[in-house]
């Protein structure tokens, strides 16, 4: 495959997913994982803004009535609209099907708006019987409306290419506590249980070292969790919404190699500045 070379860690293209897709060859990826624009109408900012003691000319108010300055240092944005979701999906997802390893696996991250239709769109490419599961990544952050029940978790869809090849490295998998350790006895409540469709982790903290500035990063335990189980050691991972690249990073620290591909300006910024130190990283 062009796209990264034998002493290559990881490939960042910077253009239109659809058309390097194009470029990578038939059965050559372990594992694909997206997070496509959620198609929300908006235009998705994300502000990054630092925070100074000043009594006299500080525009909003803190712990203790101290008053605090706001500087902006960084504001990054991207589209989030589309005329027709499905029609923009589904050359991506065809192309996708054709990348991916017969044991290969294939993760859609999305909300409530789209998943109903997005799922018909998997299962027409990869097969409904080849689909495994929805997960239901849960959370507890965020605005509370008052006319609806809040919305606090996100769906990624689990499908593979041939459901009955599947690789999954069940041994590299971090375990959870057990919701009731009393009645599982007090050993395996120490080892704690293996994950199951249902995943909580907190969003990644506005004010955490783990926040980069840009809209919609998803947070490096949840993509760790994805590659550890689904890629094997030195094994390749795609991503060609990469965003922040969180997936390139979680490959990194697992002993994988990636390939990810954004057209976004400011999210080859942001990729550019997570990778500078690493030598194996390439940017096209």
């Amino acid at each position: 495959m062009g796209a990264i070379g034998d002493a290559e860690r990881g490939v960042v293209h910077h253009g239109d997913n659809l058309e390097i897709l194009a470029g990578i060859d038939d059965e050559s990826v372990d594992l694909i994982y997206i997070d496509p624009p959620f198609n929300t109408g908006k235009v998705q900012r994300r502000r990054t803004l630092e925070t100074t003691h000043d009594e006299r000319g500080g525009d909003r108010t803190g712990f203790g009535g101290r008053r605090y300055r706001t500087t902006e240092l960084a504001a990054r944005a991207y589209d989030d609209r589309f005329e027709d979701y499905a029609a923009f999906l589904e050359p991506r997802l065809r192309e996708a099907h054709r990348v991916l390893k017969d044991s290969g696996s294939f993760y859609f991250h999305i909300d409530y708006r789209e998943a109903h239709g997005c799922k018909l769109l998997i299962d027409a490419t990869f097969g409904r019987d080849n689909f495994l599961n929805e997960i239901i990544w849960a959370y507890d952050y965020g605005g509370r409306p008052k006319n609806r029940w809040p919305a606090k978790h996100d769906t990624i869809f689990f499908s593979a290419p041939r459901a009955g090849r599947l690789v999954c490295h069940r041994d590299e998998l971090d375990r959870v506590p057990y919701m009731a350790p009393g009645l599982v006895g007090p050993e395996k409540a120490a080892r704690g249980k293996l994950p199951t469709d249902t995943w909580w982790h907190t969003i990644v903290s506005p004010t955490g070292k783990e926040k980069l500035g840009y809209p919609s990063q998803k947070p490096l335990g949840v993509l760790r969790r994805i590659v550890c189980a689904s890629c094997p050691r030195d094994g390749l991972v795609l991503d060609f919404f990469a965003g922040s690249g969180t997936t390139g990073a979680a490959a990194l620290e697992e002993g994988r190699r990636f390939v990810l591909v954004d057209d976004n300006p400011e999210a080859l910024e942001v990729m550019r500045r997570r990778f500078e130190d690493d030598e194996g990283v390439r940017f096209l």
